[in-house]
């Protein structure tokens, strides 16, 4: 006999829950986590509150419905849980954030997480609320550039539900799966226990209020991005790229990623990283090592904003490395780019929310 969960549903279409006489289906009390494995079935059973007193007799109904309807040979393992104990809807994930920007590029090494990070502190010294998530599961590079990999967040427990804290840097909440981690392995994960793990630093995490939500995204496109698309209404991206051809041919892939018509989340502006190179004997040189305004071309294809062009700077690199980003000197060249590209995103995006809707999450079916 094979099973599917068809069969396990309408069994429990004939258990009714005496607080209202309704299904366990009709009640919704099924949880998401029906597992099925030959012959051995697990799932969850939700009830409206921890004590409720028919917590053990609906556990044993729904056993005694399984075997009855579809096999007396099922194992069966039932878990019980509260309306309370649950994570919000994915909705009503982050109720204290009012914009969520991913930064995103194409293809790797092109200085995602470098812009992200000075673009985040910026934003902070701008005088936001900012939250910065590493999505990045399996090469997290925020604990190293802000300096915290030693750090190891707690957990809280906020009406009845245990949440993450996030560790406060520069202005700036950050979580990362760098801080639970090992940093000298690698992580070997399929994409389910990856996007579990994503989803539990953004539900099952202490946010609260923020102005800006900045999501370091892996490179390329993934399950991981499909994810956060799923599960957050992302206000707009944020696109990096190098201003060479083989560079912007992978950043355009991510840009048709936003702006497919399933997902419709704005292009807020591409940023071109590494657009020259200025020695620091000589600052007022530049050499266009990797091409001369690739992104400005793409951008103006596109019909999309150049937020900013950052050059490729020695102390860049270096404070990415030490963990004091180039834009804690507002007064060096990097640092009044980054405050630029700042405070050129803070105008996207209030733009984007006067002539736009709210994005929608991507549905799944």
């Amino acid at each position: 006999m094979t099973l599917y969960p068809k069969l396990i549903h309408d069994a429990l279409a004939t258990v009714r829950y005496p607080g209202n006489g309704k299904s366990l289906i009709e009640n919704e009390m099924l949880a998401d986590d029906l597992r099925i494995d030959g012959m051995k079935v697990s799932f969850s059973l939700i009830f409206p509150k921890p004590t409720d007193p028919f917590r053990k007799s609906m556990v044993a109904a729904a056993e005694a419905a399984i075997h009855t309807y579809v096999s007396p040979e099922v194992e069966v393992a039932i878990g019980v849980k509260s309306q309370t104990e649950l994570p919000p809807e994915p909705d009503k994930l982050l109720p204290g954030v009012k914009n969520i920007i991913a930064v995103s590029s194409g293809k790797g090494g092109v200085g995602k997480s470098t812009v992200t990070a000075n673009l985040a502190i910026g934003l902070a010294r701008l005088g936001y609320r900012v939250g910065l998530l590493d999505a990045d599961i399996f090469g997290p590079s925020i604990p190293k550039m802000f300096q915290v990999e030693d750090a190891r967040p707690y957990a809280e427990n906020i009406d009845g539900r245990d949440l993450i804290v996030p560790i406060e840097k520069y202005g700036v909440k950050l979580l990362s799966i760098g801080f639970f981690v090992n940093p000298d392995q690698a992580t070997l994960w399929r994409g389910g226990m990856a996007s579990n793990a994503l989803k539990q630093l953004i539900g099952e995490a202490k946010w609260g209020e923020l102005d800006y939500f900045i999501l370091d995204t892996p490179p390329g496109t993934s399950d991981i991005h499909l994810t956060l698309l799923q599960t957050l209404g992302i206000t707009g991206a944020v696109i990096v790229s190098t201003p060479q051809q083989v560079a912007l041919a992978d950043a355009r892939k991510g840009i048709n990623m936003y702006m497919n018509d399933k997902v419709n989340v704005p292009i807020l502006g591409l940023v071109e990283n590494m657009a020259w190179f200025t020695p620091a004997q000589h600052p007022d040189e530049q050499y266009f090592i990797f091409g001369r305004g690739g992104c400005k071309d793409l951008a103006a294809e596109l019909q999309v904003p150049l937020l900013a062009q950052i050059p490729l700077i020695q102390d860049v690199c270096e404070g990415g490395d030490n963990g004091l980003p180039a834009v804690l000197d507002p007064a060096s060249p990097s640092g009044m780019a980054f405050m630029a590209l700042a405070a050129r995103v803070v105008t996207q995006v209030d733009r984007r929310n006067l002539e736009q809707p709210p994005t929608e999450r991507v549905q799944t079916h």
